[in-house]
Order: C-alpha cells, then structure tokens, then sequence
C-alpha cells in the first residue's frame, strides 16, 4: 500500500468508525452515493456527438518559419528499458519515452496567450511589454498562457462557414489572400441562423485546413484567406472572448494594413484581450452543419507561455456517431 492509498483508507476508515461510535450512521456506500443529477449529467455528456477539432502534430508538420523549429525523437525504447530492467530478479517492466523541441506556438490547433502579441511594447491593459518579459522564464503580468481562465475551458461556441457562404455552398477553401470582412462574418451568421453573442468563442472556416499536411506550401504560402481588421472590429464589437480559423496565421496574409503588420493580432489580443486560436481542423463538424456546440478548449497549464497546443473538441447535440 502506497502513502497516498494508506492516508485515503486511513481517512475513510477513522470516518466510519467514528460515525459508528456516535451511533447508526448510513453504511458507507450509501454515504457515497453521488449527488442527484450527476448520472443523468454524465450520460448527457457521453451521448453528445463528438468532434475532434484537431490534426495530427508530428515533423512534417507546417510551421512558419518565424516560429522555432519542432523536433521530437524517442530517447528510450522499450528494447532498451527491458534489457537495463532485466538485471532486477523478476523484472518485467519496460517504457518508452520521448524528447521535445515544442514552442507555444506548435500544434494543431494552438492557441496564443494575451501576451503573445504586443503593440508599440505594450500589452493588453497597457503592461510594459519589456518588463514583463524581462526574465527568461515567461512572460509576466498574469498574461502568459497559465492565465487562461477556467471558464474558458468550455465555452459556448459558433463554427461561421465563411467558405461554403461565398462558395454557394461548396466546401472549397477560399482563395489565398481573400479578407474577411465584417460583412462576410454577418451575412454568414444570418445565413446559418445563429447568433453571436458577447463571451461566446466563434471559429471561422475559410476550408484551408484542406491543405494541412497535404500541401503544406500552400498552407504556409504568401498568401491565405482570413479575417483582416474590419472582420476583427465586428469579433470585438460583439465582445467575443476566443476566436479561431483553421489557418496558420488566423489572420489574412499577407498580415498587412497600411504599415501595421499582423494588424488583427495586436487588435485581438494586445487591444482587447481576445484569445486567438490557429490551425484548427474545422472540415468535419463544418461538413456535419453544426454551428451551435460546446467548445473544449483545454490549454497546457505552462507558466508564463506565449501559447500552447491544443487538443480541441465540440459537443454538439444528437447521437454519437
């Protein structure tokens, strides 16, 4: 028996004795039966159809060059870990294990923290910038991505299928270098029939995540659609709190306007705070026409991070497939 299962049974056996002792308390399997709701709660969740807003992260994987590189190798095999073991009389373990390069902004999805992005060396809710990452070991200011709150974690979201609206209904990407507008995003909603609502965490699908590891030169072109500065402003007039595409960059690219570059990202996360996730695998649930889900954003709790990749997942209503 392990300290930690020694203290637990220790715990709930002083527990029942001294309920005993004060005389005809409850069995202790009726003590643990669960609060009322919780079982019907569990088989909601479990019958939701499942989608897996993710693609599969390995070397091959298209990185922008002005991100670090990836790298990832085992560093032991169960071959060796068997042998090394196998000189323990009645040994029979054997593991693997694995060495990382990962930056915050690796994975498919990624989503960057407030902090990723400044502008003119201030951060969101005007943080010094050089200050707050000052020290090597992350940014500071409660803005790296460890900051990510809880209720974010699940969220009300809302796929806007940008593509198949301007392609008539296709599910083609849309051309490189074409910038949502505002006018794109409305126009999509009130085609699909749903609402964008403040706090809401709404992804939009230009169809390039068609490209995801299958043409990673154009994935990582000059050129990819995506919301430009108008698209951005409707986003944050509506008090969105997170926003994603299914693009390396999330924004149009080339990231210009007038001067400014990577003009959405400085809007979105150093102006108004909003979380920005990219490279999101959007062609099934898009496919399946759902546009209203639960939206499972879970973060690597990594202090002071400029982001994290993400295994994303929507819960949407109807049975599971």
């Amino acid at each position: 028996m392990t300290d930690v299962s020694r203290r637990s049974f220790m715990t709930v056996a002083g527990a029942t004795t001294a309920g005993a002792a004060l005389g005809g308390a409850a069995p202790l399997a009726a003590q643990a039966q669960p609060p009322a709701g919780v079982e019907d709660f569990i088989r909601a969740a479990r019958s939701a159809r499942l989608f897996d807003l993710s693609f599969t992260w390995d070397e091959r994987s298209p990185v922008l060059s002005v991100n670090p590189p990836f790298s990832f190798a085992l560093n032991r095999t169960h071959r060796q870990t068997y042998e090394f073991f196998g000189n323990v009389p009645g040994s029979q373990i054997s593991f693997a294990s694995d060495i990382m390069f990962f930056s915050g902004q690796h994975g498919a999805p990624t989503i960057d923290a407030i902090g990723h992005i400044g502008r003119n060396l201030r951060l969101h809710g005007g943080v010094d910038a050089v200050a707050a990452t000052g020290r090597p070991d992350g940014i500071g200011s409660n803005l790296g991505i460890d900051a990510y709150p809880r209720d974010l974690l699940v969220n009300r979201g809302v796929l806007l299928d940008v593509a198949r609206h301007l392609n008539g209904g296709r599910p083609d990407p849309l051309p490189p270098g074409l910038e949502i507008t505002a006018a794109h995003l409305e126009a999509t909603a009130r085609q699909q029939g749903v609402e964008v609502r403040p706090g809401d965490s709404v992804l939009i699908r230009t169809g390039f995540g068609q490209h995801f590891g299958v043409k990673n030169e154009v994935y990582l072109g000059e050129g990819s659609p995506g919301p430009g500065v108008d698209g951005a402003r409707f986003l944050a007039a509506r008090s969105v709190r997170l926003t994603g595409t299914d693009t390396a960059t999330y924004e149009k690219r080339p990231a210009i306007f007038g001067k400014e570059l990577f003009p959405v990202h400085m809007l979105l996360l150093a102006d108004h705070g909003i979380y920005i996730v990219e490279s999101l695998n959007l062609e099934e649930i898009a496919a399946a026409g759902i546009h209203v889900f639960l939206l499972v954003i879970n973060p690597l709790k990594i202090r002071g991070a400029t982001g994290s990749p993400l295994r994303a997942v929507a819960m949407a209503t109807g049975a599971r497939g």
